[in-house]
């Protein structure tokens, strides 16, 4: 926290570039910085001590096991429910069929390069990597888009997937990754049911949680009481999903539309409102500092070789063309029932930013030669996508749909809610 403390100053004071890309940059740059340290002058500051701070840090079990609910439900209570509605179809078949259809695409075209440069991995390691790959990250995304022009019903389309594509992309990866290691033998069959189940079940835990929260809501009026509650919902739906074997992702994001959208307009007075609002934007903003800047300093324990270097090189290209293939084949099959805004497909393309869910992911992959490949290819997309595609976003935006400032949505829909239906 100091550490991001003293970036995010350095970045308002003199840098300005937008946070989540100056402290992910920030972050890489004091790691190369550490070993550059370690390496010319040995005594003045032995990178191993910092290395070993950060090997304490479980990265996987702290972002899938702890921040993650929190993120997905500062971002879900902003969501719009009619026209997350209205645009459920297109979110649903990117969130399913999509990811799935990226993973393989993605795992496909990076063995055949594999095999052509005498890369050492397997078609099975390269499905781990397509899974944990192929799902947009809801925390970089939100991030990407916060300052960004962009039409109401995109934003829907990019943020919509984004929060329900990772529960998906958790169950592939573990499905792909239980193949991979042979401790598995799920038939696609099997895979898909178990994926469905998961989905419904966690999309009923998120309503019966909510609802539950919003009976809780009105009946008092305090605003501090009421943010707790809110606060248990976001960590008690997780916790119950992960215990009864649904998606603790796609709960706390149903039971967060719910709030935002029922709970907080007609259960909450003009104050709680207030606060909710504050302190859920606030915990966003913190825990996503954070979160880059660890991102960043994680790349100091990788020891990445001239291989994986060039691996994870070969691997960006490779998942931009499978995203853009994706978006093109889910436009063309729903074009005759959705009306899709000009530039849709480019900018569903280059807004699929990655982040710290795929990190956590690829960390989370058992040692052994795949691993560093894995880990290179996905902080390689990460990186591509964080700072080339979330710097040049709003230009890709601006030129495919013709939107000035004026004409297109620029700040979170957190900034504006509806009007109070019910105070109390």
């Amino acid at each position: 926290m100091v550490t991001t403390a003293a970036f995010s100053w350095l970045n308002q004071r003199f840098i300005r570039l937008p946070d989540h890309i100056a402290l992910l940059v920030m972050g890489l740059g004091a790691a190369v910085v550490l070993v550059l340290i370690e390496r010319t002058v040995p005594s003045l500051w032995p990178v191993a001590a910092v290395e070993a701070m950060l090997r304490r840090i479980d990265f996987e079990a702290a972002l899938m096991d702890g921040v993650l609910a929190f993120l997905l439900f500062a971002a879900a209570i902003t969501i719009d429910w009619h026209e997350l509605k209205r645009r459920s179809l297109a979110i649903a078949l990117l969130a399913t069929i999509g990811v799935a259809l990226s993973a393989v695409l993605v795992a496909g075209m990076l063995y055949g390069v594999a095999q052509i440069a005498g890369f050492p991995i397997s078609f099975a390691w390269c499905l781990v990597f397509g899974a944990l790959i192929a799902p947009t990250d809801p925390i970089a995304v939100s991030a990407a888009l916060e300052h960004v022009p962009l039409p109401d019903r995109l934003r829907v389309d990019v943020m919509g997937e984004s929060l329900f594509n990772d529960g998906v992309g958790v169950v592939l990866f573990g499905l792909a990754l239980s193949m991979a290691t042979g401790d598995g033998d799920t038939s696609i069959a099997e895979a898909s049911l178990e994926i469905l189940v998961e989905i419904a079940g966690a999309l009923l835990l998120g309503i019966v949680t909510g609802f539950a929260a919003m009976v809780a809501f009105r009946k008092i009026d305090d605003y501090s009481v009421e943010v707790l509650i809110s606060l248990a919902l976001a960590m008690g739906g997780y916790a119950l999903a992960d215990m009864i074997g649904v998606s603790g992702p796609i709960t706390v994001v149903a039971s967060g539309v719910l709030i935002g959208n029922l709970g907080a307009p007609r259960a909450m007075s003009e104050q709680t409102r207030a606060y909710f609002y504050g302190f859920w934007r606030l915990v966003d903003d913190l825990l996503n500092a954070a979160l880059f800047v660890l991102l960043g300093l994680e790349v100091l324990v990788l020891h990445l070789q001239a291989i994986p270097l060039m691996f994870g090189l070969i691997a960006v290209p490779v998942v931009l063309v499978a995203r853009a293939a994706t978006v093109a084949a889910t436009l063309a099959t729903l074009g005759n029932w959705l009306r899709f805004d000009k530039g849709a497909g480019v900018i569903l393309t280059w807004a699929a930013v990655r982040g710290a869910i795929s990190a956590a992911l690829a960390l989370s992959v058992p040692y052994g030669g795949e691993r560093e490949l894995i880990l290179a290819a996905t902080y390689a997309v990460i990186l591509f996508s964080s700072v080339v595609q979330g710097l040049s976003l709003e230009k890709v935006i601006r030129l495919t749909t013709n939107t000035t400032s004026a004409s297109a949505s620029t700040s979170p829909a957190a900034d504006v809610r509806p009007p109070p239906i019910n105070n109390k």
